[in-house]
């Protein structure tokens, strides 16, 4: 129990906290918030969760020394024609042999599709905008549809065209996505 001298008296740390917790949570009724702190309260949250999001995918992968595979990928790109087309685009030379990095990169977008749906929650909740929860989940069809192409083309990749594949997808997950919050958007303003 650590205790601060005030005048005469002795404070308890543990009564400063309560009694800054019992400010915090009156602050933070949702009731008495404006629409602007919700929101900014909700990105601060958000980006806050994106780092740790990336520290913990780091630290999982470190032993595996992922950041020399990272710069290794890089390096490799080359120059690949795109399958049934005359269309060279690049891609790297052994797509098969960074199967640590792909890992990574699905048990990212996983991450950031959980931490989507969480800020939906949170939106729901605090009654943000319509917009707002239609671009959340516009992200979470993005973030889990990427996460599943991931997983699918380029985890267990071993040809160069399942590379195109991966990208092929990526732009129809876009599309998803955009379709997903139109809809959103459509059915909110008709109700």
């Amino acid at each position: 129990m650590r205790l601060f001298v005030y005048g005469e008296r002795y404070i308890c740390l543990s009564h400063i906290l309560r009694w800054g917790q019992k400010c915090l949570i009156k602050d933070l009724k949702t009731n008495e918030l404006a629409d602007k702190k919700k929101e900014g309260l909700i990105s601060s949250v958000y980006i806050g969760l994106i780092f740790i999001l990336l520290a913990v995918v780091y630290f999982i992968n470190l032993p595996h020394n992922i950041w020399n595979n990272f710069v290794n990928f890089i390096g490799s790109f080359v120059l690949a024609q795109v399958p049934g087309t005359s269309i060279s685009l690049p891609a790297p030379f052994n797509p098969g042999a960074y199967t640590l990095l792909y890992t990574a990169v699905f048990e990212f977008c996983l991450g950031i599709g959980i931490l989507e749906i969480t800020i939906l929650g949170l939106r729901i909740v605090m009654n943000s905008p319509l917009p707002r929860k239609a671009e959340t989940i516009e992200n979470v069809v993005l973030w889990l549809g990427t996460s599943y192409l991931a997983i699918t083309y380029l985890v267990h990749m071993t040809i160069m065209s399942e590379w195109f594949v991966f990208w092929a997808g990526i732009i129809l997950i876009g599309g998803l996505a955009l379709i997903a919050r139109s809809f959103v958007l459509v059915a909110g303003r008709h109700s």
